[in-house]
């Protein structure tokens, strides 16, 4: 540590969600410290993700107590041992991504970070770091499961593989989104999609993800953006984002609309970005010959969709899931994307709560009411 090292308090607030019937609650816990590879974050903001809510309401099993977070932004306060060639430093200004890949399994090995087994199996299924620990206790010593990295928290911990720099130009607030709202749908445009110029897009549901792949898509060349939503509201912030349409699926039929708008043949690639059967029905329903359907949506606990099989089959159509993106190479890419305007990164964070208000954040989220993203500022 270097002689100027800001000084670490023992204690810190976060949300702690300690039963689902209680839901979260604001406790003063230990602060968490860096072990090897990993780097400790003081958190300016951290993104309220809709994939919580199924943690929050019971509907993804996860161990409790929990620090739930996912998406946040922060200045790098402690560097673990073995982050000399991490290319960060104490004072840093940093984005940390959802998926964090462990660097060195099978998967993370051939580069596919969004595959990455003790991800799934140690972090997403019993709320650990790669060592099999928590870096979460709260006063008395006993472990909390983390989140990813637990981001509702004054401090988090998170591994090099998955924080990259953000310059000082930016807002360290709105910047929060990146890690997971902006990423994901990087990871959907660019990896899962393979847009092409001028190829026609439909993006169903416009939250905070869906807000990122209308203006990604359009970077990348999309002829037509179609966002489709039933919130006027939101269609409305899709617009001004770069959506060249919209459909209300509430009040027109979708699959009308979109055939319309495309000379009769529907889009080339689908998005769904709330991971409900109804919003998979529509994606499908928009879908050309020889088209892509793109799902991002986490469902809630073991949900599943129908699936017209004989067009499926005969119309060639492809069914390809995209979870997160592949965080070593894709984060820093979006924050350059963010940081040149391409990703207006500040005009998808429409509110700004403190950690005392998060609760009652999530519940106006679970209840649509939050267009594109709200974050925590600590």
């Amino acid at each position: 540590m270097s002689h100027n090292a800001p000084v670490v308090p023992d204690t810190m607030r976060a949300a702690v969600l300690s039963s689902i019937e209680k839901g979260l609650e604001i406790h003063t816990i230990r602060t968490p410290r860096p072990r090897a590879g990993e780097v400790l974050v003081k958190v300016s903001a951290c993104g309220l993700c809709h994939s919580d809510l199924h943690v929050i309401g019971g509907a993804i099993a996860f161990p409790l107590p929990a620090v739930l977070g996912h998406e946040v932004a922060g200045q790098v306060v402690e560097l673990g041992p073995g982050t000399e060639h991490s290319g960060l430093q104490v004072g840093q200004q940093v984005a940390g991504a959802f998926l964090m890949p462990c660097g060195s399994c099978p998967a993370c090995a051939a580069g596919r970070d969004d595959l990455c087994g003790p991800f799934f199996s140690m972090n997403r299924l019993n709320g650990t770091l790669y060592d099999g620990e928590t870096r979460l206790a709260d006063c008395e010593g006993n472990p909390i499961a983390m989140y990813s990295m637990g981001g509702l928290a004054e401090y988090c911990v998170i591994p090099v593989t998955s924080v990259a720099p953000v310059p000082d130009t930016m807002d360290p607030v709105a910047s929060a989104i990146l890690g997971c709202a902006a990423l994901t749908a990087y990871g959907a445009v660019r990896r899962s999609a393979d847009l092409r110029a001028g190829q026609s897009v439909a993006v169903v549901a416009t939250g905070g993800v869906g807000s990122n792949v209308i203006q990604l898509s359009k970077a990348f060349g999309a002829k037509d953006v179609i966002a489709i939503d039933i919130s006027d509201e939101k269609l409305d912030a899709a617009l001004a984002l770069g959506a060249t349409a919209v459909v209300n699926s509430a009040t027109e039929n979708a699959r009308e609309r979109v055939f319309e708008m495309t000379g009769g043949f529907g889009v080339d690639i689908a998005f769904e970005v709330l991971g409900r059967p109804q919003t998979w029905e529509t994606a499908l329903n928009v879908l050309r010959d020889g088209g892509r359907m793109v799902p991002i949506g986490l469902g809630a606990g073991v949900q599943t969709a129908g699936v017209e099989i004989n067009r499926t089959v005969r119309r060639s159509q492809s069914i390809v899931g995209s979870y997160g993106a592949l965080t070593r190479q894709d984060l820093p890419e979006v924050i350059r994307l963010a940081e040149a305007g391409i990703i207006r990164y500040e005009d998808i964070v429409t509110r700004q709560v403190s950690l005392d208000e998060v609760a009652d954040t999530y519940d106006a989220l679970r209840r649509g009411e939050i267009q594109g993203r709200a974050v925590v500022k600590m």
